[in-house]
């Protein structure tokens, strides 16, 4: 059974920081894209930042210079550091793990943790 479990999330004021990580299990993640999305209230899910198998990363334009996304495929997990912290980026996020191979998609999501982001 494949699962991603996030953690990290809680209570940070403007300007702070946070890192979440996303542990996975159940198959080879160092093959698939990796991404982090988020979903405030009210709004659809976003992409915040992908990472492909070969290092291509992707940004949202909100976030560019301000997150940085990363992985240690040897443990399985990906890592989102957010610095400078705003409150529009109060959100759940979402850890995602992607790949292709033909025409079969595996997808999977992890169960979300919460970023608050108020003084």
């Amino acid at each position: 059974q494949v699962q991603l479990v996030e953690s990290g999330g809680g209570l940070v004021h403007p300007g702070g920081a946070l890192r979440l990580s996303c542990v996975g299990s159940g198959t080879i993640f160092s093959i698939y894209t990796m991404g982090w999305y988020r979903q405030a209230p009210g709004k659809q899910r976003e992409l915040v930042v992908e990472q492909t198998s070969g290092g291509v990363t992707n940004y949202a334009e909100s976030v560019k210079g301000r997150f940085t996304i990363s992985r240690d495929n040897s443990k399985n997990t990906v890592y989102l550091q957010m610095n400078s912290l705003k409150p529009e980026d109060t959100a759940i996020y979402y850890c995602n793990a992607v790949h292709r191979n033909g025409p079969t998609v595996y997808n999977y999501w992890g169960q979300g943790t919460q970023v608050t982001v108020s003084s």
